[in-house]
């Protein structure tokens, strides 16, 4: 029997969560680029991801899940398309705190439209308790007004069971696209 091997992405900006993700539910311990970071003015993080991070993690049914985060830097976005290639689907995560996050968004929606023109993209909000002026709704009217229904979760990437919330909506995502044959 022939084991299947998927890739999932994980994007968003830099200290939105996608090495701690990876960290949280990976079987074999992340191969991680983190360098310290020289950019403080964008993000007060010690360390930060210059190619990308490297996770496995696999399922009830013996697929295996590759899972791959890019860099959160913008000046590293050329690297968005060469590590999603291939790719069954990405979670965008998104940093909440930061003074705009739905620029943010705007910025990976973007970046990743190949993918999330394929209906293959879940977003999941991090550190949503520390902004409450903009909340799930206000994420949801944000894709509205830009023609786009991709699912909102709040999570914490350091807890498994979110990430994996997040993990089984775009799997659900891709296989209902699949059993429907768009």
């Amino acid at each position: 029997m022939t084991q299947l091997t998927e890739k999932i992405i994980f994007a968003g900006s830099m200290g939105s969560g996608k090495t701690t993700a990876i960290k949280s539910i990976s079987e074999i311990e992340p191969v991680s680029t983190e360098v310290t970071n020289n950019d403080t003015e964008q993000n007060d993080k010690e360390l930060t991801t210059m190619a990308m991070d490297f996770g496995t993690l696999t399922l009830s049914d013996k697929s295996k899940l590759l899972l791959y985060g890019t860099p959160g830097q913008q000046r590293l976005s050329f690297m968005w398309s060469v590590i999603s290639d291939g790719s069954l689907g990405v979670i965008i995560l998104i940093d909440n705190s930061v003074s705009d996050p739905l620029a943010s968004l705007d910025i990976y929606l973007e970046g990743f439209a190949n993918l999330i023109n394929q209906s293959k993209a879940i977003i999941g909000i991090t550190k949503s308790d520390l902004n409450d002026e903009v909340d799930v709704l206000s994420y949801h009217q944000h894709l509205k007004s830009k023609g786009l229904s991709i699912p909102v979760f709040t999570v914490d990437v350091r807890e498994k069971e979110d990430v994996l919330v997040l993990l089984d909506g775009l799997i659900s995502l891709c296989e209902s696209q699949y059993t429907l044959g768009e």
